[in-house]
């Protein structure tokens, strides 16, 4: 949601904020535009995976209704629950860039509260990269991403080529220069169709294992209590490296080190 045009602040972001539910019918619009264009592509299928904060972001009934819409957590494959062997593409709406991206709104890997650094094999890792990759290893490529400019030219240098559509300009963390909601909805449905439209062009951008995670945590505690699994090294007071055959591995861990809580309750 953070690479959703006018988004800035928390204000937009969750239930707390005094425009999320308006950046709620912003976001499902953008996703539908994307579904539009994909359609007038020739797409009879679609997924769409609500990832954002709590994962029930989307104004479900404002989706056509022949799509699935995948929410919540926790879920195989994170963001990418539901992926296969059986899609042609996965398109990324409203992406944001890295925690470890000196630029871009509202910069952050999967927690802007916890996590400090994601690297897989040295390279700093996006959460759009991340993505890629575990499409990827079912051999499906991204086509397309939408975001401020940094988060665009973040995935297409570390993912490759794909289409970008900017709906914004990073002036900072909390600011930007921004389309309005209806410039926005027009970029992604020409940048949707321009991608669907050379398909056979794009490639899946696979990880080959062993990946070699490292995982930064702002807090040292975590860290020290992850050093105590087996198959987990801790490197300093604030990293850990967990070695994995393929991105589902990776995608597991995760999964664990950000959604576990000792008071876990039904």
């Amino acid at each position: 949601m953070e690479g959703i045009a006018g988004v800035v602040t928390s204000e937009q972001l969750g239930p707390g904020g005094f425009e999320y539910e308006r950046f709620r019918g912003f976001m499902t619009a953008e996703v539908n535009a994307c579904i539009e264009a994909a359609r007038d592509a020739g797409a009879t299928e679609i997924l769409v995976s609500d990832s954002h904060g709590n994962g029930q972001n989307l104004l479900i009934e404002k989706l056509p209704d022949d799509v699935m819409v995948v929410r919540s957590w926790p879920r195989e494959h994170g963001m990418m629950a539901g992926i296969d062997e059986s899609f042609d593409a996965v398109i990324f709406i409203g992406y944001h860039s890295s925690t470890e991206n000196k630029r871009g709104v509202r910069a952050h890997t999967m927690s802007s509260a916890n996590v400090t650094g994601l690297r897989i094999n040295g390279t700093s890792m996006s959460e759009g990269s991340m993505n890629a990759a575990i499409a990827g290893q079912f051999g499906v490529p991204v086509v397309m991403v939408s975001g401020d400019d940094v988060a665009v030219a973040e995935n297409q240098v570390i993912i490759g080529d794909m289409e970008g559509a900017v709906v914004k300009w990073a002036q900072g963390f909390h600011s930007a220069r921004t389309l309005t909601p209806a410039a926005a909805r027009e970029v992604i449905r020409e940048r949707t169709l321009a991608a669907l439209a050379r398909l056979e062009d794009f490639k899946p951008y696979v990880l080959e294992g062993p990946l070699q995670l490292d995982l930064s945590l702002k807090h040292y505690q975590p860290v020290e209590l992850l050093g105590y699994l087996p198959n987990v090294e801790r490197l300093n007071s604030h990293t850990v490296r967990y070695v994995a055959e393929d991105m589902s591995e990776i995608s597991r861990f995760l999964t664990f080190v950000t959604n576990y809580n000792i008071g876990l309750q039904p």
